[in-house]
């Protein structure tokens, strides 16, 4: 191994808001400093994993599935196959646009875009 993984960090108009969006979908702490508006930790449960949010002056956000503007990341979360709608319903009351359903029956995906225009996955029956 040569190094670990620190965190992702995600470019964005606006560090605050787009924390503040996944973490009212992971229910993470959001660990801004005041005294630095252009970056924004989120951090796991129990000091695991992070996410930061950084300021992109001139971010052009990615419109999925056109290469012209590719995706530059995404992110996957596993949800229960019964808790799909309820959670469907409440990324998209924090802001989330809803892009298409893979149809995927009991193992499949739905893909979003958060509020900066990232796409996500809520993932369901993956194993």
């Amino acid at each position: 191994m040569i190094a670990k993984l620190q965190c992702t960090v995600i470019d964005c108009p606006d560090p605050a808001a787009l924390a503040a969006f996944y973490a009212a979908v992971l229910g993470w702490r959001v660990d801004a400093d005041d005294s630095d508006p252009d970056w924004v930790w989120l951090t796991g449960p129990a000091g695991g994993p992070r996410l930061a949010f950084q300021r992109a002056e001139d971010h052009r956000p990615p419109r999925w599935p056109d290469p012209d503007h590719p995706q530059q990341f995404h992110l996957d979360f596993d949800v229960e196959r019964a808790d799909l709608e309820r959670a469907h319903r409440e990324v998209l009351a924090l802001g989330a646009t809803f892009l298409r359903d893979s149809g995927g029956g009991t193992c499949g995906f739905q893909v979003f875009a958060d509020p900066a225009g990232h796409p996500f996955c809520l993932c369901y029956g993956q194993g």
